[in-house]
C-alpha cells in the first residue's frame, strides 16, 4: 500500500459470505457479553458493511488515519454491532475487546464514538444527522486534491431514520454540488422499534423520491453479496452525481427465530435462545469454510 492511498481489499464472494457469517458471531459474542443490544439492524446491515470493508473501500487498519482512505459513517448508530464487528474481523481492534461489550468504560458504547475506537468516523446515533456529516467529508476530500482519485465516502442509513427532514436537506445539497464521491446504502428492512416503517411514516416510493433530488437509485437485495458488489461498482462509475443503494434486507437475518420480529430491534438476551443463534453461526460458518477449503 502507498503512504496515502490504501488499497481495496477486493475478497471473492465466498470469502465475503464468510467473513459476515463471522462477523454474525461477533455481534452474538458482543450480545453475550453485555446481555442485550440492537440485534435486529446490526444482523440486517452486516452484509453490507462486510462488503465495503473487505471489497470495496480502501482502507488500512494499521493506519487508521491514513489521509487517502475511503470514509463510512453509520448513520444509524445503533446498529454499531454490525460496524463493531466488521472493525474487529478486519482487524482494527483485538477481538477480545468484544467481551467488554456493555460494560462500563469500554472503548464499544452503545453508539459509535471516534475517540473511543479506531476505524469509526464520526459519533453518530441521533438519527438523521449522518448523510449530512458524510457530505462534508466528501466535499472535503474533493476541494483539498490531494487524492488521486478522490476520496469515497459512504453513508449508512436505516428506513426507519428516512423521516427525518435532515436527510433530504443533505441530499439536496448533494445533487446541487455534484457530490459523485457520495453512496449512500439504505437498509431497508422495513421495521424499526415502534412497528412497520411502512406505518409509523411511510417514504415509498423511496427509489422515486431519492431520484427525484437528483440521486441515481439503485434497488438490490442487501444479502445477495453479488448484487451489493454490483451496485457498489455502479456507484462508482458516475462520479459527477451522487447515488443511493436501496438495500432491502431482512431484520436479524441470520437468526431464525427473530428474523422480521419487531421485538428484535434491541434484544435482552435469553441463554437458550441466545445459545441456538449461535449454533445456527457456527453451522453457517462450518458451511463456508468447507467451500472456501
Amino acid at each position: 500500500m502507498s503512504q496515502d492511498l490504501p488499497e481495496a481489499w477486493a475478497e471473492t464472494g465466498d470469502q465475503l459470505r464468510w467473513r459476515a457469517a463471522r462477523s454474525r458471531r461477533h455481534i452474538l459474542r458482543m450480545l453475550r457479553a453485555g446481555g442485550a443490544g440492537h440485534l435486529g439492524g446490526a444482523m440486517s446491515c452486516v452484509d453490507l458493511v462486510t462488503c465495503l470493508y473487505f471489497h470495496t473501500m480502501r482502507h488500512d487498519p494499521a493506519r487508521p488515519q491514513a489521509p487517502g482512505r475511503d470514509r463510512f459513517i453509520l448513520s444509524a448508530g445503533h446498529k454499531c454491532l454490525g460496524q463493531y464487528s466488521v472493525l474487529a474481523e478486519a482487524g482494527y481492534f483485538d477481538l477480545g475487546l468484544l467481551d467488554t461489550y456493555g460494560h462500563l468504560g469500554t472503548p464499544l458504547p452503545g453508539h459509535p464514538d471516534m475517540t473511543k475506537l479506531p476505524g469509526v468516523e464520526a459519533n453518530t446515533g441521533s438519527l438523521g444527522h449522518g448523510l449530512s456529516i458524510g457530505l462534508g467529508m466528501a466535499l472535503g476530500l474533493r476541494a483539498d486534491g490531494l487524492m488521486s482519485p478522490v476520496g469515497q465516502v459512504y453513508v449508512l442509513l436505516g428506513d426507519g431514520e428516512l423521516p427525518e427532514g435532515s436527510n433530504w436537506e443533505a441530499a439536496a445539497a448533494a445533487h446541487h454540488h455534484r457530490v459523485g464521491n457520495l453512496t449512500a446504502l439504505v437498509d431497508v428492512n422495513g421495521l424499526q422499534i415502534s412497528g412497520r416503517t411502512a406505518e409509523v411514516m411511510s417514504t415509498a416510493p423511496l427509489a422515486e423520491r431519492w431520484a427525484g433530488f437528483g440521486w441515481d437509485a439503485i434497488t438490490i437485495d442487501g444479502h445477495d453479496i453479488e448484487q451489493i458488489l454490483s451496485a457498489l461498482e455502479q456507484a462508482h462509475q458516475n462520479q459527477e452525481r451522487p447515488c443511493v443503494i436501496l438495500a432491502h434486507t431482512v431484520k436479524a437475518k441470520g437468526v431464525s427465530f427473530a428474523e422480521d420480529k419487531v421485538d428484535f430491534h434491541y434484544w435482552k438476551t435469553k441463554p437458550d435462545l441466545l445459545a441456538q443463534a449461535e449454533a445456527e453461526t457456527e453451522a453457517r460458518i462450518s458451511a463456508l469454510e468447507e467451500v472456501l477449503a
